[in-house]
């Protein structure tokens, strides 16, 4: 399996934080690549692109404001298979990234995303009250996997949370 490689750059609007890759993702080199992934489809239903963009084209939301990277950067079928030392190396890691790019929102796609990141067992959704990083909003997201029994409506509802958030 293949690293994904992350779509970064400096002053981003959100850059968006998800657990890790999916296998599917690694085979074909693109963030949230599963056919069961909703994240393209809430991205557009929530007004935060323009219309709907396939994973392929994942790069090309740079161009909007919007960067892409992981926790963990190693390709699982499901999260749990992640271990407590990739998640302690990975937190540093995105920290580091956070600081030197200075996005304005990070968004977590997923509580657990944030927990790992954090430290904080208790998260509400949206934006959080203080910022593991200061200058930059932590925002919490639903996971956008197919598995996430939240219904759709009530997921794009959060998302269209950012929007106000931006400064765009």
């Amino acid at each position: 399996m293949k690293l994904v490689n992350d779509h970064l750059k400096k002053g981003l609007e959100i850059l968006f934080v998800g657990f890790n890759p999916s296998i599917r993702s690694s085979e074909v080199g693109h963030h949230y690549a599963n056919p069961n992934n909703r994240f393209w489809r809430i991205l557009s239903e929530a007004g935060i692109t323009p219309r709907k963009f396939e994973a392929e084209e994942d790069g090309k939301l740079l161009e909007l404001g919007f960067g892409f990277t992981n926790i963990v950067q190693r390709p699982t079928k499901a999260a749990d298979e992640i271990t407590k030392e990739e998640y302690k190396e990975g937190k540093e890691i995105l920290k580091r990234k956070i600081v030197q790019l200075k996005p304005k929102l990070v968004c977590f796609v997923g509580k657990g995303v944030y927990q790992q990141y954090s430290g904080c067992k208790s998260v509400l959704w949206g934006a959080q009250k203080i910022s593991v990083v200061p200058g930059t909003i932590d925002f919490v997201a639903p996971s956008s996997s197919g598995l996430v029994r939240m219904k759709m409506d009530e997921i794009v509802e959060i998302y269209k949370q950012l929007n106000q958030l931006m400064t765009k």
